[in-house]
């Protein structure tokens, strides 16, 4: 009984052994196989990627090409230059033009205005010959008063526009700006001393609108 169950111990062990073995076998194979495959992709990787970068030779038509596209390039580019300089060119004269017709039209406006101006000074005038006779006292009335405010109404819209009273009286007499219409001697005062202003002179911005007539000391 007990050589038998030691033959049955024997035989399974046997099985169990072949079957070990095959299995050892099947991995080992596998194992072998999965070696030549990473063996051949690592050989075979690197040999791709070292043919793909080779510098590949240019083609003289190529070279060639380029260089024409170089040169239609550089003429190009000069070409944009000389018509950006005419651009500045003639945008400078265009400007100088409306400077230049700026200052004509000024100058034929202000012709205009000072004929205009001189027309309205003899008003003022009138009003300061008028309001010179109301005594202190009449002053306070309402006509009187009325007409006050609008002489000086009217002298502050001259003045507004550029025209301005000289007020020469005490000054010395410059031709540039006065008319002597009489001279006296008095060794009280200077040489060519303004005495009296004997009508009222007026400026237009820069230009003489109406000339002072006074009376000249010595």
């Amino acid at each position: 009984m007990a050589d038998k169950e030691s033959k049955k111990v024997k035989t399974e062990e046997s099985a169990y052994d072949t079957i070990v073995g095959e299995t050892s076998a099947d991995i080992k194979e596998q194992d072998d196989a999965t070696t030549d495959v990473n063996v051949t992709e690592t050989v075979n990787v690197p040999e791709e990627e070292a043919e793909a970068a080779k510098p590949k030779p240019v083609a003289k038509d190529n070279r060639r090409g380029s260089k024409a596209l170089r040169d239609e390039n550089a003429k190009l580019k000069e070409r944009a230059k000389d018509a950006e300089e005419k651009y500045k060119r003639l945008l400078a004269e265009c400007e100088n033009i409306r400077q230049r017709n700026e200052k004509e039209t000024g100058k034929y406006f202000d012709i205009g205005a000072k004929d205009v101006l001189l027309k309205l000074l003899p008003v003022v005038d009138n009003f300061e010959r008028a309001l010179a006779t109301v005594s202190e006292e009449d002053k306070e009335r309402p006509f009187e008063a009325g007409m006050e405010k609008i002489y000086r109404g009217f002298l502050t819209y001259l003045e507004s526009v550029g025209v301005t009273p000289m007020n020469c009286e005490g000054e010395q007499f410059d031709p540039t700006f006065h008319n002597a219409v009489m001279h006296v001697e008095d060794e009280s005062l200077g040489e060519n001393v303004i005495l009296e202003e004997m009508q009222k002179g007026y400026m237009y911005k820069d230009q003489v609108l109406r000339y002072s007539m006074v009376k000249v000391a010595n």
